[in-house]
Formats: C-alpha cells, structure tokens, sequence
C-alpha cells in the first residue's frame, strides 16, 4: 500500500539572515506572528506597518531525508504540494524541481531516491503579476491592485471589505508518498439518480510505474453494499454501481442529507495498492432558465421540486486562510445554517475552500454555488495564465464532485457586467478580457468531467448578450444601487428574477471594535474606525442610511453603532421579505455577506470575530420556512404569508390597529391558509389599515408567535413614547452564566436590541431585534453573562427612542 509521510515540521524561513521556525501549512505572515517580528495586522493601522512583507521574496528550507531501505522498498516517491502561495522555485540538493504561479492547484515532483535540503523560494506577488502583465499588456479593475495577472486569492490584494495583506508560503499540507506500480491519480464520481434507483460510475485514471506499465490491476469498490469489480492493463477504467433503494439528499428545509462512503481500492494480484474514498449523496438539480411573461427566469429545481434559494455569500474566512481550521468550517456554516440559510455561495476572489469546508455543507444540507475564481476585473487569456486557468479548473472540478451539496459552477463575479457597464470596453480596444474563459473553456471543462452539475457564465448574468448582463428580467441580478444611492425602501421598486447579491453595511460587535481598535475613543471617524472601513464613501452611506430614518446621532457612539445595526437588519429584511412575498416570479436571494475576513465594519452577518450581529437574527426570521409580512398593496398594506415548508399553512392572523399611546383603535381576525410552497398575498381590511402618512397608528400583525409591523411614517416622523420597560434577570437552572433577561414593556418599544458583548466579550444571545406593545414580556436568554445584574443588562439594551 501506500506509503505517506506528511511534512508538516522541520521548517526554516529565512529572514534578515536568520531561519526562523515555520509551520506547514502555513503562510510567511503567520510565522512572522509567531515570531514576533511583526505586528497583528488586524489590529489598529497595523495592516499598513505589515505591507512590506508582501513585496519581498521568501525562502523557506528543510532537511529531506533519503527514505530507509526495506525488504520491499517503494519504487516511486513523490514531493506533494496541495497548495502554494504563488510563485515559487523548488529545488532538491540544488536542483530544481520545477516553479509554479498558481495558488489554486497541487503540483507533485517525483523525488525518487533523492535527499538533501528542500528550498522553496516565493517571488513577490507583486513582480510576479508585473512580470505577467508585460507580457500581456494592461487590464482593467476595479481596485488599484495587480490581481487579475495572478493566479491567487484575489483579495489578498484588499477589498471593499478586506485588507490588504499579500501573502506567500506553502498554505496547504506539504507530503511524501512513495508508491509502487500504479497509484490512484484522479477519481470522477458521477453520481445520478432516476426515481429511488442511484447510479455511481466512477471514471479512474491511474499513474503507473515503469515495472507496473501493462500489468493487469483490478479495482474494487462498494457503495450502500453494492459492489463493482473492473480490470485493465491501462490507465483508465470505470466501474459502476446500480444502488437500489437510494435515499435522495436534500438541501436544509426540505429533507434529510444521507451520505453513502465510496470506497475504492486499486490491487496488483491481490496486493493492495492505493485506495480513495470519499461520500456521496444521490440527487438531481437543475436550473430552469425557461422564458415567461417576465422575462427568463433562473430557479432551482432540487429532486423535481422548485425551490426559493435562501442564500447567503461567502467570503474566505482570514485573510490568512491556512489559519481556517475544520472546526472553524464548521463552526462558521453551522451559524450559517442558523440563519435558515440553505445555500452558501463561494464568492470568485477567494479560493476553492478546504474539503471540510464542502463536507460540513454536506452534512448540513447547505447548497453550494461555486464561482471559479474571477471577480471585479478583466482577466488577460494568453499565456502564461490561460494554461492555468484550464489546469485549475479541471482540478477543482473533479476535487469538488463527490460533494452533494455542490449544486452549481458559475464562471466568475460581475465582470461581465463589468465590461458593459464599468468603461472597459474601449480601453480593452478588442483585447481579451475572459470572456473566452466564461463562454468557452469553463463550461467546456465542467461539461466534459463534471456533466451532472449546471454551469452559469457569471453572476450577474442576463444569459446572453440579447440582453443587459444586470437585467433584473433576465437571469441573476446584484442589487448594489440601493446601498450606494439609495434608500433601502427602494428594494422595493422592482422584482427580479434571482437576487445573487444585495446587502448593507453596519460596523461589528463592540467587544469586537474594542479588541480590533485598543485604547481608541471609538467615533465614527476615529483613526481606527476609518481604517477598518474599507468600503468607498462607506460611513456617509452608513450616515446617510441612518439619517433617513432616525434622527442624526452626532457625537453618541454607541446610538450611531446601535442604529446603523437596526438599518443593516431592516434594509436586508424588506429586500427578503418583498422577494419572497414575490415568489415563483423570484425565485431566491443570496445576501452579501455572511461572514468576514477581519474585524471590518461590512455587509456581513456574523463579524470578523465571529460574533453575530442583529442581522444574522433577522435572516434566521426572513428565512425561516414560515414568514408573515405586510407589503405594500395598491390601498394600503397587504398581508402576507410566505410558506416554504412542506405542509399548508393554516393560522389565524390577528391584525391590530394600535396608536403611538397604546390605545387599540381597532382588531380583527383572519382565518388563512397557505399552501405548502406557496404565497398567499390579500389586502389588510380597511379598518385596520392606518391613515396615509399618519403619525400616530401602526398596523401589527400576529400570527404563530410571528410578528410584522407597518409604519406610514419614517421613524423620525413617527410619534414614538418615551420607552418605558422593567429588566429582571433570573438564572437558568445552576448555571450562574446562563440566564434569562426578562423584558417588560409598559410602552410602544421598537426593535429592542439586548447586545451581550456588552455584558461580557464572549457572551451571547438568542434572540435579535424584538419589538414589544405595552404590557408584553419577552426573555432574552443570555449564556457568558459571567454572573451579571440587571443594572448591567440595563446599560447593554438598546431601542427606538423619538425623534
């Protein structure tokens, strides 16, 4: 069998003439952390004292043993690479094994018989993509950043999001394998499923040595009992697998995920010589992108049914992405499926994740939409990044396809948007820009290995040039005027088809704040706060997104951090809510963001501290599989029930017309179902509708413990009562850290918000933004709350107070 030995220890990095101990995986930056020879770039201004580690070259040496004779020693040994960060010289005893310039492959070298110091050298980041683009000439971007010459995370070059913190090193697992006669060298699984009969056929390729060329190997492998036996004298061969009786996998919300083990094992006369395994699930998904009085829709269907996609984006989880561990995968997705979201979609300036990413999205029915990995940018397709392109892409294609969850490859992030739309089309003056990567060789790639998944050009994508490629009619849509111009109200102007991104901003936790920014009198425009604010004019759309709404909160820190939190959940909210009070003729969202690179005020759900902002609670609300909502309707507000579950809706929404006071002005009852998969959608009845433009009544609706309001004013034009509401805390059996903070309203109290990183930095709670009516009581139960009073609970809640 196989002989691994994984080279994890016995690194040196050199610096300023000394060798420093490194780690593999790992980068150059992590290990100048360990060192202490640089400063956390997370932290302060920091980022900008780091940069200069990455626009110098680094080597990194260890000792590479000869392997031990043996009574039956291998005939082949291997030097493997799952991952280097980018442009790199390898050499063996002084001589070089090869040199490569892409982050998002494996190189093997065979080392067979050969020792002595292994040096890996990376070149600057920054020479590399000079040195390409001289070859190329220039392209357009939308960030003063080199990335499109470089096959590498895109934003490690910085983001509206993201610092700028350039990275080298050998990021994924550095290994040994020695092997004699034939090795494994690629599996594609092609697993389908007709009815309740599964099929796997399992296309092997092999490597064989000189003694092994034309010896007869047998392959066997088993799935769900069933057996397959295939012999060949070849490097090729399938076997496959009829699995009666096969359990369907289904996305979070609509069923349940069985995964089957694949075990494959390669033999020399009964002599085991490698093995691959991985798990499967079995079931089908399209995208219908039919025509209709719409215009071209973009739904998923999952197993024949028709599903409204609750998704959210997905950026790298650190800009040192070998610092993501599989607990933290896992950690991060589990939240994610918290937030009822059930597809995740991997966003084309990171990388193609670590297997335990996919494997926890497997196991938790999260969806994935996988784009290769271009974003923002005109991409060159000469060489020498067109032979990349194609040796990355078929590498993560069959890499990817065991996974279930893996639901669609799209070709790349808004550059062909960009080119219609962002004034590249007359500097590229008929230049190549990567529109022969997304039109031709990606789904050429896809189509010939991995022909069970769909393929999208891009998101946006109209589906052909026949139309805008952001027509929100046609295809995927990304809803970016809104934020940057606009009111969020005005998500409700129009209905695409499929929203692949919309979002808005708010700043992180403050315990989060404090740990980033030490010692720093926290405003708005603080040195820090500025700095870990990437985005383009991003405070005066916080500002002015804010002040819309409520009055402006000059020189109150934390009511500008409370509010801007408000605004980021509501804005998120009434896209969410009008679109899916809009299904089929849309037919999912996907919102920008889900998670963060660093502590960074941004679009995201959960901070770069892994804390969760109101938002993250919202989204498990507007995703959850049962959402009432009120819409505006031609006369008045409309009352909506929006069922994704499996089974009718039947409850009674009890509508209330209630003053500013307190006062009940007037109540009725509907008696509604809503069928499963369904919108049910009918106008509020007239006497429990508010005045237009009325200051003091508001329409609540109640149904299932689920609660929806309507304003017909802004809130700063709203009469709100001066707050009134009672705090008591009680703990949760013997545990002093868990408790339940009990809320008591005596008046109106809108989107009461309880921020326990107030209480203590690791505590956390279960709910978000609440609104009470007077003499209602809810319960906020808190774990971490290290023993805390209700006078300290007190100082970490938050509401909508008047204008």
């Amino acid at each position: 069998m196989k002989d691994v030995v994984q080279l994890t220890e016995g690194w040196s990095l050199s610096h300023e003439g000394a060798l420093l101990e490194a780690r593999v995986p790992g980068c150059v930056h992590t290990d100048l952390l360990a060192a202490g020879l640089i400063p956390d770039p997370f932290l302060g201004t920091n980022e900008l004292d780091v940069a200069w580690v990455g626009r110098r070259s680094w080597t990194y040496t260890r000792s590479l043993a000869a392997p031990q004779e043996g009574p039956a020693p291998h005939e082949r040994a291997d030097l493997v690479f799952d991952g280097l960060d980018t442009a790199a010289h390898i050499t063996l005893d002084g001589a070089e094994l090869g040199r490569t310039r892409n982050m998002h492959r494996s190189y093997r070298f065979d080392v067979t018989g050969r020792a002595g110091e292994l040096r890996v050298t990376f070149a600057s980041a920054y020479e590399e993509a000079a040195a390409v683009r001289e070859t190329t000439g220039e392209r357009p971007n939308v960030y003063p950043e080199p990335f499109q010459y470089i096959r590498k995370m895109a934003c490690s070059f910085g983001w509206d999001w993201g610092p700028t913190v350039v990275t080298a090193g050998m990021w994924r697992p550095v290994r040994i394998e020695r092997w004699s006669t034939a090795r494994i060298a690629r599996v594609r699984p092609l697993v389908t499923v007709a009815g309740t009969r599964g099929r796997v056929e399992l296309r092997v390729d092999l490597e064989r040595t000189a003694t092994g060329t034309g010896r007869p190997l047998v392959a066997h492998t088993t799935v769900a009992g069933v057996q397959a036996r295939a012999e060949t004298t070849g490097d090729h061969l399938t076997l496959v697998l009829d699995v009666p009786d096969a359990r369907l996998w289904w996305p979070r919300g609509h069923g349940e995920q069985p995964l089957y083990d694949v075990e494959l094992t390669l033999e020399d006369e009964g002599v085991a010589l490698d093995a691959w395994r991985r798990r499967i699930g079995f079931r089908t998904v399209e995208i219908d992108r039919s025509p209709d009085e719409h215009g071209t829709g973009f739904t998923f269907v999952v197993n024949g049914e028709r599903i409204f996609v609750r998704g959210v984006n997905w950026i790298p989880d650190d800009v040192l992405p070998s610092r993501i561990t599989p607990e933290r995968y896992r950690t991060r997705l589990r939240q994610t499926a918290d937030a009822n979201a059930d597809l995740v979609r991997v966003w084309g300036g990171g990388i193609y994740e670590d297997d335990a990413f996919y494997d926890a999205c497997d196991e938790l029915g999260l969806m994935v939409w996988q784009d290769f990995l271009f974003a923002c940018a005109a991409y060159p397709e000469e060489q020498p990044l067109r032979g990349e392109v194609e040796a990355e892409a078929r590498e993560n294609v069959v890499r990817l396809m065991p996974h279930p969850s893996l639901v669609l490859w799209n070709g790349n992030n808004e550059n062909l948007w960009g080119f219609r739309d962002w004034q590249w089309e007359e500097p590229l003056a008929g230049d190549s820009w990567g529109e022969g990567y997304y039109l031709g060789l990606l789904p050429r790639v896809v189509a010939e290995l991995d022909p069970t998944r769909a393929y999208s050009a891009g998101s946006p994508w109209s589906g052909s040039w026949a139309h805008h490629p952001n027509d929100p009619d046609h295809g995927t849509y990304h809803s970016w005027e809104v934020w940057n111009r606009q009111d969020y109200t005005e998500y409700l102007a129009n209905v695409p088809r499929f929203v692949s991104e919309f979002g808005w901003q708010a700043p992180p936790a403050l315990a989060t704040l404090r740990r980033a920014l030490p010692g720093e009198s926290l405003a708005p425009d603080s040195p820090g706060m500025l700095h870990h604010q990437k985005a383009e004019d991003g405070n005066a759309k916080l500002r002015r997104g804010l002040e819309r709404h409520f009055a402006p909160t000059e020189g109150d820190f934390d009511r500008w951090h409370y509010l801007t939190q408000v605004v980021q959940a509501r804005a998120v909210a009434t896209g969410i809510e009008h679109w899916r009070a809009n299904w089929p003729r849309c037919a999912g969202t996907i919102v920008w963001q889900i998670n963060d690179c660093w502590p960074v005020s941004s679009w995201s759900a959960i901070d770069g501290d892994g804390r969760l902002k109101p938002l993250h609670h919202e989204l498990r609300r507007v995703y959850a599989d049962r959402l009432l909502t009120l819409q505006p309707g031609t006369d008045g507000p409309d009352v909506v029930l929006a069922n994704q579950s499996a089974e009718p809706w039947t409850t009674e929404v009890t509508l209330r017309l209630m003053r500013a006071d307190g006062t009940l002005t007037a109540r009725t009852s509907l008696r509604l179902t809503a069928p499963a998969r369904t919108v049910l959608r009918l106008p509020a009845p007239s006497e429990v509708t508010p005045a237009p433009g009325s200051t003091k009544e508001y329409l609540v609706a109640d149904a299932d413990g689920l609660r929806a309001l309507h304003l017909p004013v802004r809130d700063k034009e709203f009469d709100y009562p001066t707050p009134r509401l009672d705090i008591a805390v009680e703990t949760v059996g013997q545990d002093q850290n868990t408790v339940d903070v009990v809320v008591s309203a005596h008046t109106l109290v809108r989107d009461l918000l309880l921020q326990p990183d107030r209480v203590a930095p690791h505590a956390s709670a279960d709910r978000g933004l609440i609104t009470l009516l007077p003499g209602e009581r809810t319960r906020i139960r808190v774990h971490g709350a290290d023993g805390a009073g209700a006078n300290t609970f007190r100082k970490a809640l938050f509401c909508v107070e008047p204008a």
